[in-house]
């Protein structure tokens, strides 16, 4: 479910994902030959790549990669003490920090920085190219920070923005 979840912004998508994903599953289960010797990782492995790969399938189904909207044109605070925002942010924070990414940005930000994939693999299972796949990185990390500095802000920075 964390693989799903993290491809979506919100419980229902995710679910979807989800189910899904383990009817690909159990359809393709006589087909699995484990990769190596430690069974349960190599089935482990099996099974988080139909999870990304059927995330993938519903990212592309719904066309989400083509809505995005420009956070450049926004205004924020910055706050005035030196403190690490990355320090106070638990792992729950970060990722409802991803799940507020555009639908695109999210998903080449999931595949490159946390499943791996270089862009030209990105490129050819999303099916952009490779220039769009660098492009939407840059897009969501710079989309990511102004979503972690928000988190941030003190409440009344927050309602001025």
């Amino acid at each position: 479910m964390a693989i799903c979840d993290r491809y979506t912004n919100n419980q229902e998508d995710a679910i979807e994902i989800l189910n899904d994903g383990f009817l690909k599953i159990f359809r393709e289960i006589h087909h699995y030959k484990p990769a190596y010797t430690d069974v349960v990782s190599s089935f482990k492995g099996w099974l988080r790549k139909i999870m990304v790969y059927t995330a993938i399938d519903n990212f592309r189904k719904n066309h989400k990669h083509r809505m995005v909207t420009e956070l450049d044109a926004v205004m924020y605070q910055f706050p005035a003490a030196n403190e690490n925002a990355i320090d106070k942010l638990s792992h729950e924070e970060i990722i409802r920090a991803i799940q507020k990414l555009t639908p695109g940005y999210r998903t080449v930000f999931n595949l490159f920085v946390i499943d791996g994939l270089s862009h030209e693999e990105i490129s050819n299972r999303i099916g952009i190219s490779i220039g769009t796949s660098k492009s939407n990185l840059s897009k969501a990390r710079r989309q990511l920070q102004n979503i972690l500095l928000k988190l941030n802000q003190p409440e009344e920075a927050k309602n001025a923005v």
